[in-house]
């Protein structure tokens, strides 16, 4: 993770208010997308996984709110540079100011402007930022292929319209735009193809279409969630060695969300897992899943088929993901934990490192510093925050 990120979320706060409860859908999620690398995001349904990624484009629908302490930061320096100079009041040089520009390395100032190093937190941004960023410079890949098409238009002119709005491209220009994009995501005789219906496409062919689609603006950071769930062995594979392909030819970051270890397992090169709306581990996949520190982590990884050897009985983890519709006081795994003790329901753990770029977030570490030595720094770290 040493890589310089180009997208970093910092204690992501996301909420959903009912007249009968406050639902915390995201609950101080951290991490970092290093340039041209996959994180892979896993848990099961309902930990957060899918609203975090809705959170990073601003596409929470209410009553859902993000917190204003939340921090979603883009650093491509040519789109900072950029919104640098539209918005030259809102820059700030390090740490100085408010604006929701950071400067970090560069000089001058209004138009000529230059940024070497720095970023634009996307939730303190004016939303004509944020729909500049959304499709032009980070898209997401939704888990429903069908449902991210419209059924009475064309696929080539859902493509043509997102050129038209985004890029400025008309008539022929667009339409050979969209079939090179068609035939970039291995879609055969993409011409034909362009005035086709949805459901004219097969499954594996829409979610062809949909990665077209999010490829249209030529973004850095795709967002990809749960894109091979709907589909069989077969056609996930090839989805997955297409969006292998793409990422080395565009230089993409890739976000992969999924619930399925064995596909972060094909495709990650850091994973964050996920549970109750917090990140729970930290670490590169190879780390990760050699050395698993999390109880909820190995509880995933022990469900594989396969993975843990011949078994009669495949382990399973008792119970379900919790609401997480209060403050997390205590660790939220604890009800679940095969390893749980009394101070889990009082203490809610931090991330503490166990390895080289390797956190967890449990009561059982640092393993080195004893019982009444990790309660201590669990303790402090939860009254700092």
């Amino acid at each position: 993770m040493s890589e310089e990120p180009l997208l970093s979320v910092e204690n992501l706060r996301t909420t959903f208010t009912t007249d009968q409860e406050t639902v915390r859908a995201v609950d101080g999620v951290s991490f970092e997308v290093p340039s041209k690398q996959t994180l892979g995001i896993v848990g099961e349904s309902g930990s957060g996984k899918s609203v975090t990624a809705r959170s990073i484009l601003g596409l929470v629908d209410q009553p859902g709110e993000i917190h204003p302490d939340s921090e979603i930061r883009y650093h491509d320096p040519a789109f900072v540079q950029r919104i640098a100079r539209d918005y030259p009041d809102e820059v700030r040089w390090g740490e100085d100011g408010d604006g929701f520009v950071t400067v970090d390395d560069g000089g001058g100032g209004g138009d000529s402007i230059t940024v070497e190093r720095g970023s634009v937190d996307l939730v303190a941004a004016p939303q004509s930022v944020v729909r500049s960023v959304r499709g032009g410079e980070i898209a997401m890949v939704f888990q429903d292929a069908l449902s991210s098409l419209n059924p009475v238009y064309t696929v080539g002119n859902q493509i043509t319209e997102l050129l038209g709005i985004h890029q400025g491209l008309s008539g022929s220009e667009a339409t050979e735009r969209a079939a090179e994009l068609l035939e970039s995501v291995g879609i055969p005789d993409p011409k034909r193809r362009l005035d086709e219906y949805p459901h004219q496409f097969s499954g594996g062919m829409q979610q062809r279409a949909v990665i077209a689609l999010a490829l249209a603006c030529d973004p850095s950071v795709l967002l990809c969630d749960e894109p091979t769930t709907a589909l069989d062995v077969t056609i996930q594979a090839q989805i997955l060695e297409l969006l292998e392909r793409l990422q080395r030819e565009r230089g993409l970051s890739i976000v992969f969300i999924t619930h399925d270890m064995g596909v972060i397992a094909q495709v990650a090169d850091d994973v964050a897992v996920m549970y109750a709306g917090e990140i729970v581990e930290r670490a590169s996949v190879s780390r990760l899943f050699d050395d698993p520190k999390h109880p909820y982590t190995r509880g995933l990884l022990q469900s594989i088929p396969g993975l843990t050897g011949e078994v009669d009985r495949l382990p399973t983890i008792d119970g379900s993901v919790p609401t997480p519709n209060e403050a997390a006081t205590y660790c939220r795994y604890a009800p679940r934990c095969p390893e749980a003790f009394e101070e889990c329901e009082a203490i809610h753990p931090e991330h503490v490192a166990v390895g080289e770029d390797h956190t967890a977030a449990c009561l059982l570490y640092p393993e080195d510093d004893g019982l009444a030595g990790r309660l201590d720094r669990h303790h402090s770290r939860e009254n700092d925050e």
